[in-house]
């Protein structure tokens, strides 16, 4: 995470701003103190598409595993 003072974002903000976009933090200090994480906002995505994907289970053995078996011995 980068690191700049509040007079440093504010005479640069364009830069530290461009940071944030490209997917890096900064924190914001005054005093030597942390006031402030500017961070990047995450992209609003459809609930289905920011699921975590988990392999469909049959009898505590992936369905996967299970067909690729299955063919393997030709059944």
């Amino acid at each position: 995470m980068k690191q700049a003072t509040f007079t440093e974002v504010r005479n640069h903000a364009k830069t530290y701003f461009d940071l944030v976009e490209s997917g890096e933090s900064v924190r914001v200090l005054r005093n030597g103190k942390a006031i402030a994480d500017i961070v990047p906002v995450i992209a609003d995505l459809p609930s289905w598409k920011r699921r975590k994907v988990q392999p469909l289970l049959l009898d505590g053995v992936s369905a996967s595993r299970t067909i690729l078996e299955e063919r393997a011995s030709g059944r």
